[in-house]
C-alpha cells in the first residue's frame, strides 16, 4: 500500500535526543486546519485564566493544527537530512508486508 502525504511539522524533541518528529497530513482531507494563529478573546482576568490552558496547547500542537489519525514518524537526525524534506513536501509512504522468514 502507498499513500501520499504532506509534511505538516517537524519538531525536534526538547530533551536533547538526536531524533526528529515528523507529523504528516492526508492531501485529500480537506478538514485540516491549522489553527496555531487563531486568537482566543477574553474580557477579564478571570477569562483568561480559564482560557490559559487551551491558548498553551494550541501554541504546542496539541489542541489544533494536527488530527489525532495523523501519522508521526521518530527518525535519527541523519535520516532527516538524508531525506531533505521541509513543512509542506508531498511525500510518499509505503507500507509492505513481511513475511516471517524476512523475505
Amino acid at each position: 500500500m502507498k499513500k501520499d502525504f504532506i509534511v505538516s511539522k517537524i519538531e525536534a524533541p526538547q530533551d536533547g535526543s538526536q531524533y526528529v518528529l515528523v507529523a504528516f497530513t492526508d492531501k485529500n482531507e480537506s478538514t485540516y486546519t491549522d489553527k496555531s494563529g487563531e486568537a482566543i478573546p477574553f474580557t477579564s482576568p478571570e477569562d483568561l485564566m480559564k482560557n490559559l490552558p487551551k491558548a498553551i496547547s494550541n501554541m504546542f500542537g496539541t489542541g489544533g493544527g494536527l488530527r489525532g489519525n495523523s501519522p508521526i514518524f521518530k527518525i535519527t537526525m541523519k535520516e532527516y537530512e538524508d531525506m531533505a524534506i521541509n513543512v509542506g513536501d508531498k511525500v510518499g509512504i509505503e507500507i509492505i508486508k513481511v513475511n516471517r522468514n524476512g523475505i
